[in-house]
């Protein structure tokens, strides 16, 4: 499949396996583009060998509670031939570095596919110097070897809810575009 076969198909349709990954018993749900209204904020992290991402905000009015969503592009950085597939592989490969090294599972990780691109999900606990701890979900999406790479930031009661809403709105027409432009496909 191309890479805009891939990116078109994203806008299309996603589907997250929210079970932790058994081949005997996934529990599947079908996700939509989100109608929460997410608003683009300045990127809050230093710049890396990465570069700079996106950043969006959706209210607590909107998404259950206030949700952080960090989207980036890591270009060739994924097991070209079968991506993120386990936990120890999403530690790596996911953003949660940009909140605290300091992080631990919450649970295990469970299958995200995206029409095409398929990936791990996985809610964490970071903690962040100086002040607080924080809940996140890091996301890692792979097709060949390019990742969508996204952390989610909510509220620990929120975080399955904040995690559906944000990826919604990353199957929308906004983040579609934007992975097209930033992948080159």
């Amino acid at each position: 499949m191309t890479r805009r076969a891939v990116m078109t198909a994203l806008g299309i349709a996603l589907t997250v396996i929210a079970a932790p990954a058994r081949a005997s018993d996934p529990a599947v749900v079908a996700m939509t583009p989100t109608k929460a209204a997410w608003s683009e904020i300045k990127w809050p992290f230093l710049t890396d060998e990465w570069g700079v991402g996106r950043a969006f905000a959706c209210k607590a009015t909107d998404c259950g509670s206030d949700v952080a969503l960090y989207l980036r592009a890591k270009i060739g950085f994924c097991n070209c031939a079968t991506g993120v597939t386990d936990d120890e592989e999403l530690d790596r490969v996911g953003d949660l570095p940009l909140l605290s090294n300091a992080f631990v599972g919450l649970a295990a990780g469970h299958a995200v596919e995206v029409d095409g691109m398929s990936g791990r999900g996985r809610p964490y606990q970071a903690s962040l110097p100086l002040w607080r701890s924080q809940t996140a979900v890091a996301v890692v999406l792979h097709a060949k070897c390019d990742a969508v790479v996204a952390t989610i930031v909510a509220e620990r009661d929120h975080l399955a809810e904040a995690e559906r809403e944000a990826l919604g709105f990353l199957s929308g027409e906004q983040v579609t575009r934007w992975a097209k432009l930033t992948l080159g496909w």
